[in-house]
């Protein structure tokens, strides 16, 4: 495999991580409550919501972060229905940009983060 492909392999590996953090440092002081826990948690964890948060970002990133965003959303994915396909990929592409913020750019992941709290998706 090569290098390119590795390294945003490992950006949306650790870009997973980084996010699911988030979500539960988020959710964690919205209730006490397991069972609702759970459900705010996976309702911003998966495929979907991280395509939905890539397109609110896509217009505010720079020239470098698009072709990271591009370049994850081509890698070869193990999923078959086209529909899921497509969420998937927008999602790996969210996911290189986390990992890839979290490890080059920490000011940077900080803004997103705080751009995704303003949105009704965080309310």
């Amino acid at each position: 495999m090569s290098e390119e492909l590795f390294n945003l392999r490992n950006y949306a590996h650790l870009g997973d991580a980084v996010w699911e953090l988030f979500i539960r440092n988020y959710t964690v002081f919205k209730t006490s409550n397991a069972k609702l826990l759970h459900k705010i948690t996976t309702q911003r964890v998966n495929a979907s919501f991280q395509k939905d948060m890539l397109e609110l970002i896509t217009p505010g990133l720079t020239d470098e972060e698009h072709e990271i965003a591009r370049r994850a959303r081509n890698l070869p994915i193990p999923v078959g229905r086209k529909k899921i396909q497509a969420d998937y990929r927008q999602a790996t592409a969210f996911e290189a940009l986390i990992g890839y913020w979290y490890l080059h750019n920490q000011q940077r992941l900080e803004e997103m983060y705080s751009l995704f709290k303003e949105t009704e998706f965080f309310s």
